[in-house]
């Protein structure tokens, strides 16, 4: 929703006055703007070691590192060199210039390397919860950056001479009470839509497997794969090893980074990151022939061929070449078969990710290796009129799924639109809240 929708959904105040100050504009006449070091002082507490460790998060603010899902290293260092923050203080994190000042939801301590701001008593933090994390504000915070690169931090010695509006103590608490309400019942019908979505994912998986398994007549006779994992599948289809699929199974190589005389040529260079589940049409870099005469490892794979990442963040990730591309060492392709298409395979792989992958080796990120995938066995309908009806009703069945999750997506991000604008309106006085 627009930002004028909201001004003509909600009042506006009976008189507005210049602020003087840019990012904020015109504010109500009651309000009033004041430089930030009057209002927040830099606090720092130490020698509190046995206080709770706190994440400082962009998400969820400064929380206990236990209630953090995906739990970042701790910052290294003295325990005793720690600052201490209590509830409702906020802290400038090293990203704030990115996502606002974090809001701290429980005592303890976070490293030395954060700012810790304490309001003074005629604030009320709820309002400047949302204040921080508003749009108007982060753009401030663009002003206030020190450093290069990932080097990037906000300076509070800069950001103490912004202008923060206060509004009556009683309005501020008006106005973070309706947030709250209302940010409450916009996060819910989102989380609700999230998890419609994840459903449907799941239902794409399962039309997938059922298909590549059982084919498309539910009347067909079955018979045991012989693979555990598998199962049963109709009874004239074969299990194939996948080097008794493919003529050519390869990999590729990395050319010396940087290296000018190899790079920025007319040779598509696929990488993992290109892999999309999907057809690729161009990679991101291209090489030059010379990359091919000095690297024999480096081979040209035709269009329609399959490709695989074997590790990495995007391990799994598949990719059905439309151009003739080499690639680097973490992608597998299989390519020229005469039992197989290559959209089939696709499917097949589709639906066995997981379990391909819960084979690979290593630790926290597991890897898959060529060996691997060439020694992996599916079951396949030789007819290759039967995986093409197969592919048929699959490229149906998923693109009406995939329609109903592009409009829960796009209904997403107009709801996290709308809370951002609601809340970037608010707290600057463009609505009232009575």
């Amino acid at each position: 929703m627009e930002t004028k929708e909201i001004k003509s959904k909600f009042k506006k105040y009976p008189e507005y006055k210049d602020s003087g100050v840019e990012w904020l504009g015109n504010i109500p006449k009651e309000w009033n703007a004041v430089r930030m070091n009057y209002l927040f002082k830099d606090i720092s507490i130490k020698n509190k070691s046995g206080e709770t460790l706190l994440s400082v998060t962009q998400d969820q603010g400064v929380i206990p590192r236990e209630w953090v899902e995906n739990r970042v290293v701790m910052p290294s260092g003295n325990l005793e060199s720690f600052k201490f923050i209590r509830k409702g203080d906020f802290a400038i994190s090293l990203r704030s210039f990115e996502g606002g000042l974090e809001y701290c939801h429980h005592d303890g301590i976070i490293s030395p390397a954060y700012t810790v701001l304490k309001k003074n008593d005629e604030l009320f933090e709820g309002y400047y919860k949302y204040l921080f994390k508003s749009f108007s504000f982060i753009q401030e915070l663009q002003t206030c950056i020190v450093g290069i690169r990932e080097g990037k931090n906000i300076s509070y010695s800069i950001l103490s001479y912004s202008h923060l509006p206060i509004p009556g103590f009683i309005e501020q608490t008006a106005i973070a009470n309706f947030l709250d309400e209302k940010t409450k019942k916009i996060d819910q019908v989102i989380s609700a839509k999230e998890k419609l979505i994840s459903l449907l994912q799941e239902r794409k998986q399962i039309v997938i497997q059922n298909a590549v398994t059982r084919g498309l007549n539910p009347n067909v006779k079955l018979k045991d794969s012989g693979v555990e994992w598998i199962g049963m599948i109709p009874e004239h289809w074969e299990v194939m090893k996948v080097t008794h699929l493919y003529n050519q199974i390869g990999s590729g190589t990395t050319p010396t980074a940087g290296n000018l005389k190899y790079y920025d040529g007319k040779i598509n260079f696929l990488q993992t990151g290109d892999l999309n589940d999907g057809n690729i049409f161009k990679t991101k870099k291209t090489l030059k022939e010379k990359a091919l005469k000095d690297f024999s490892s480096l081979k040209l794979y035709s269009v329609n061929s399959l490709v695989m990442a074997m590790y990495g963040a995007t391990i799994g990730k598949l990719g059905i070449l439309k151009v003739e591309t080499v690639t680097n060492q973490a992608c597998c392709v299989l390519s020229n078969s005469n039992k197989v298409l290559s959209q089939y395979m696709f499917y097949v792989l589709r639906a066995f990710r997981e379990k391909i992958i819960s084979f690979g080796y290593g630790g926290g990120q597991p890897n898959i290796s060529q060996d691997l995938i060439k020694s992996l066995r599916f079951p396949i309908p030789l007819n290759v009129s039967e995986q093409e009806l197969i592919i048929k009703s699959l490229d149906k069945k998923l693109n009406k799924i995939d329609k109903i999750i592009s409009l829960q997506q796009s209904l997403i991000t107009k709801l996290k639109e709308y809370k951002q604008t609601l809340i970037d309106s608010a707290v600057t006085g463009k609505i009232k809240i009575n």
